[in-house]
């Protein structure tokens, strides 16, 4: 059988995009290769219904709701290899190969964790890349920020309305604009330039930062931004990346390869479980749209 959509990804864009196909009554294919992005998450958060579901409960649910949609299925696979040409693609998977007439990827990104001692043990925990998933849990706690590119000194000023207390930590990356400094002191949030040795925990949440010189910083939550990467997946299929490194699509999701679109973190900075969602809904009207067109124009719709 010939699938409509084989959507590689099984995270909240993935989901989303499986259960708006299945609506439209199109054949798809969901495959998951089970490794979540968010696996250190406790919580989902800042979702709509949703607010504080753990991450696989909130799978187990959108998988339990695609149950109703006989022309969706759902597999525990890791996509090797995809091949092909719009309307004729074969996706090898660790399971066996299938057939599509359109890709989705749902990839999301891989985040490249910096070296620093105790920065892995405590990402997801106490350290946090959205405010906006976790900033409510830890209010008025005290902050740190790691900024190791001067372009982000300005989301220090952000977290301010999750807390009094923030310092931007430089690591000694850069040395701070003077204009940039003046506006992170108005808006009350300290820089502290010093290279940072290593964070120290307390069990599993962060209790300070210990510098190069001088005494530790005491912090309860630092957030961080660390670079990304597409996944191997991603970077094989040779889909043109804009300058940041995130799947570049057109109008309608559909990356520089015809046929093959994309949804959710892995084409966006502006990253989330409801924005992927949002995502993979579009990327599926767009694809629903082109494939009823394609088989109408074919006499195929029944």
């Amino acid at each position: 059988m010939t699938f409509n959509v084989v959507i590689i990804g099984g995270g909240p864009a993935g989901l989303a995009a499986a259960l708006a196909l299945g609506r439209a009554r199109r054949r798809v294919l969901l495959v998951d290769g089970g490794v979540r992005r968010n696996a250190a998450a406790e919580r989902v958060h800042n979702f709509v219904t949703r607010d504080g579901t753990p991450p696989d409960e909130f799978r187990r649910i959108a998988r339990q709701q695609l149950e109703a949609y006989a022309s969706v299925e759902v597999r525990d696979a890791r996509v090797e290899a995809i091949q092909g040409e719009r309307g004729a693609f074969e996706v090898r998977l660790d399971t066996g190969s299938v057939s599509a007439r359109r890709i989705l990827l749902c990839t999301g990104m891989v985040d490249e964790l910096p070296a620093l001692e105790g920065f892995r043990e405590l990402w997801g925990q106490s350290i946090f890349q959205c405010p906006y998933c976790h900033g409510w849990e830890v209010r008025d706690q005290s902050f740190g920020v790691l900024v190791e590119r001067v372009e982000l000194l300005e989301f220090a000023v952000l977290l301010r309305s999750w807390t009094g207390t923030v310092v931007a930590l430089t690591n000694g990356a850069f040395a701070v604009p003077e204009p940039v400094r003046a506006r992170l002191g108005a808006a009350g949030v300290a820089i502290d330039e010093r290279p940072i040795r290593r964070l120290v925990p307390r069990g599993d949440r962060l209790e300070s930062i210990e510098l190069d010189s001088g005494s530790p910083r005491r912090l309860d939550v630092l957030f961080a931004r660390p670079p990304q990467r597409q996944v191997a997946l991603v970077q094989s299929l040779g889909v043109a990346l804009d300058d940041a490194g995130y799947v570049r699509v057109d109008d309608m999701l559909e990356t520089s390869l015809p046929g093959v679109y994309a949804g959710g973190d892995l084409i966006t900075p502006m990253q989330g479980a409801i924005l992927a969602a949002a995502s993979g809904t579009r990327a599926a009207a767009a694809l629903n749209h082109a494939l009823t067109a394609e088989l109408a124009a074919s006499g195929a719709l029944d």
